[in-house]
């Protein structure tokens, strides 16, 4: 298995705090986005290695696994379980604990483990299962709220939950569901892409949402109140008088779920689009003349 180095992927070292590596994360996710990247392989790929070291250095449990074990953290239950046993055995036997000569060592037990073969005292090798792979395509309002999907993968049925907030392009793994081991060792894991479609005219960037929104010239000119769609229902607004064609207006919390960041949600924008009245009649044309020359 080869080592991949979360931190480097992020840009940050060993000391980094979690709000250094959600910041950091953020500006990343932003950078190789595939909808602002369309098209580009390379993106795509830096979006991918970006969430998956998000997805380990950002839970507390994982990354304390990832700095203790490295390229094996995914294994540290299992290791940890063996050490205990050995100690455990050593301990019956009179010897010394698990570092002694009786007790095997560290690199021992991950060449058995992970496909090494063995000690040359009778064991037959470990080999880790195959990885699998397979992509779910959902709607963006599907990735709006955390939900359950039953996937098929290798004749078995898996129930998955999906949390809120997940990307497009973003990949999860689940541990242990991929091919079984053999002689004993670990079952390989299964690495889920997600394909996020949008065909809303709210446009998605992380956790923050962007629309535009069409406005009167007379709610503009004299203020008033309209009401918006948004992935959460329809929401009513107050505009401002004198309000101008392009205006943005911030909808604090209105945005999308942040990943894995239970009732956090980001910001919703929202662009005025002043629309011109057509199609007047004489009358209404001669009011119009009537403001002007006022002016």
């Amino acid at each position: 298995m080869t080592f991949v180095d979360y931190y480097k992927i992020l840009g940050l070292d060993k000391s980094a705090t979690p709000k250094d590596i959600k910041n950091a994360y953020r500006k990343l996710a932003r950078k190789y986005h595939p909808d602002l990247n369309p098209n580009n392989a390379d993106a795509k790929a830096n979006f991918q290695k970006i969430n998956e070291a998000n997805e380990v250095l950002s839970d507390t449990e994982k990354r304390k696994k990832y700095d203790q074990y490295g390229e094996n953290w995914q294994h540290g239950d299992e290791y940890e379980k063996q050490r205990q046993q050995q100690t455990q055995s050593s301990q019956s036997r009179g010897s010394r604990n698990f570092g002694g000569q009786a007790g095997g060592d560290f690199s021992d037990f991950f060449e058995s483990m992970f496909g090494g073969q063995g000690t040359g005292r009778g064991r037959q090798p470990k080999y880790r299962g195959e990885d699998y792979t397979t992509e779910i395509k959902l709607e963006l309002i599907d990735a709006y709220k955390t939900h359950k999907q039953t996937l098929n993968v290798n004749g078995d049925s898996i129930r998955i939950t999906i949390p809120a907030g997940v990307e497009n392009g973003q990949i999860i793994k689940i541990a242990g569901h991929g091919g079984a081991g053999t002689n004993g060792g670990p079952n390989g894991d299964l690495y889920i892409t997600f394909g996020v479609a949008n065909h809303t005219q709210i446009k998605r960037l992380g956790a923050n949402l962007f629309t535009t929104v069409d406005l009167d010239i007379y709610t503009a000119v004299l203020g008033g109140e309209i009401t918006i769609d948004t992935l959460d229902g329809k929401v009513k607004l107050k505009v401002k008088p004198e309000t101008q064609n392009g205006m943005k207006v911030n909808l604090k919390g209105k945005g999308f779920p942040v990943y894995k960041h239970e009732g956090q949600f980001g910001d919703l924008q929202l662009t005025y689009s002043i629309k011109i009245p057509v199609n007047l009649t004489e009358e209404q044309k001669k009011l119009f003349e009537e403001m002007r020359d006022s002016r």
